[in-house]
């Protein structure tokens, strides 16, 4: 019988996130008046990326069921030629599990990360990225999804571990 490692997951900072991704977030940087000064705009909040010429931009949205930590991460998927972004829509907190890419070309899950993401913050995974799907925490949720997408297997990559890994919230 074998045992899972376990990952804590910290709070989403942009800078612990940063080499996996940007933190999508109003007053991350400076922002200009906007609509007559009724509003502030940030510019650039994320680096949005495709390298496939007939890739569209799908903007879709996600409902998601919410799930109880600990939570067992049993795979992860990456899109190798586009960026993701998350925004959530109707959300209260939730889950982003994240990997670099080990020299096999596949997720290096020894280096596992997780982080809870609060009220207002979304995330752009950079492309490449090892992430596991999106993960509602304490409530049902909805989220925008932006990706550059042409129905080709080449969207979406998913490898399944050999060993789960629980992910516990840091107290």
């Amino acid at each position: 019988m074998s045992t899972s490692r376990v990952i804590l997951a910290r709070p989403l900072t942009p800078d612990a996130f940063a080499p996996y991704g940007d933190v999508v977030s109003a007053g991350l940087k400076s922002g200009s008046s906007a609509n007559q000064g009724t509003a502030v705009r940030f510019d650039w909040s994320a680096r949005l990326e495709s390298d496939r010429a007939g890739a569209k931009p799908n903007l879709a949205v996600f409902r998601s069921v919410p799930q109880p930590l600990p939570f067992t991460v049993k795979l992860l998927e990456h899109h190798p030629h586009s960026s993701q972004a998350f925004l959530p829509m109707l959300c209260s907190r939730f889950l982003v599990c994240v990997a670099p890419t080990a020299p096999s070309g596949g997720p290096d899950v020894e280096r596992l990360a997780a982080f809870i993401c609060g009220s207002g913050q979304g995330v752009n995974y950079h492309r490449g990225v090892w992430h596991h799907p999106i993960i509602a925490l304490d409530a049902p949720a909805e989220f925008a999804m932006l990706a550059w997408e042409d129905g080709s297997a080449g969207d979406c990559v998913v490898v399944q571990f050999p060993e789960p890994q629980r992910v516990l919230v840091e107290v």
